[in-house]
């Protein structure tokens, strides 16, 4: 009798341990730790590409500040949603070549960025992972950017779109209207990203915008000639018909009406290149 009632309390336990398990098990997957976006800060440098920097150099970067979110879908795809401030800007004295160099035109602007990108990582990341926690990415979307190009004259800053320095809505030039100052851009790129910690995320990313104005640097078309730009009442010259043709500073006025100043094919472009710090953000969910 002593072995069967031992082999019965013995399957008895090992029962009551298989229904308690039963139970137990679902809640310790409903507590189980997921990671479900990141708040993070990016903080690099910005540079622009247009009529005024026809070569694509890169001197004269200028600052770049960011704040963004980022949803993750699983552990390849996230969602962000980034602003950010940049400073864009670049002169003619820069430029090697002879018409670019008596053109002698600038600008400066601060540039306000609301974009959405989608993230798609090359590698699985698993924040928290001691084998998943490093990984490159391509990130793409759109962004809708404020811009109001300005220059200085005689140590004075203006604004340049008030000026409308290409003949802008005057009666000799019907077809050329005043210039947004809210433009659509494209955004490619991509970087990587590093879990430091179960809480901290650290990055590298560079993200190119292809935007929809030509008018970020206040240059495109032609130049509209003097005519367009009459003294004022007291006969001086007025700060349009200063700013719209500088080539006074670098020797005989080249700005007469129909000539080049800038090139209306193409739109203007920037990037950003940014380190980026995030804090994560965890919740508890089922996996099975």
């Amino acid at each position: 009798m002593g072995k069967p009632y031992f082999f019965f309390k013995c399957f008895l336990k090992s029962g009551l341990v298989a229904v308690i398990s039963l139970f137990l098990t679902p809640a310790f997957a409903q507590n189980e730790l997921s990671y479900t976006g990141e708040l993070g800060l990016s903080v690099g440098a910005a540079h622009y590409f247009g009529d005024l920097n026809t070569k694509g150099a890169l001197n004269a970067a200028k600052p770049s500040i960011g704040i963004y979110y980022r949803k993750y879908m699983n552990d390849y795809i996230g969602l962000r949603v980034h602003g950010r401030f940049m400073q864009l800007g670049y002169s003619d004295i820069y430029n090697k070549n002879d018409f670019q160099h008596r053109r002698n035109l600038s600008f400066n602007t601060d540039v306000f960025e609301l974009g959405v990108q989608g993230d798609f990582n090359f590698f699985r990341f698993e924040p928290g992972s001691q084998y998943y926690r490093f990984s490159p990415y391509f990130t793409g979307g759109a962004s809708l950017f404020y811009y109001n190009p300005y220059a200085y004259l005689n140590g004075v800053k203006y604004r340049l779109q008030p000026l409308r320095t290409e003949g802008q809505g005057s009666a000799m030039y019907p077809d050329r209207k005043p210039y947004s100052l809210t433009s659509l851009a494209f955004l490619l790129g991509g970087g990587f990203k590093y879990n430091v910690s179960r809480k901290v995320n650290l990055g590298l990313e560079v993200l190119y915008r292809f935007t929809n104005t030509d008018y970020l640097d206040d240059v495109s078309t032609t130049y509209a000639g003097p005519a367009v730009f009459p003294p004022d009442a007291q006969g001086h010259n007025t700060t349009a018909y200063l700013l719209q043709d500088r080539s006074y500073a670098t020797g005989d006025r080249i700005g007469v009406a129909g000539r080049q100043r800038g090139n209306s094919r193409d739109k203007d472009q920037f990037v950003t290149a940014e380190l980026t710090i995030s804090i994560l953000f965890t919740s508890y969910r089922c996996k099975f």
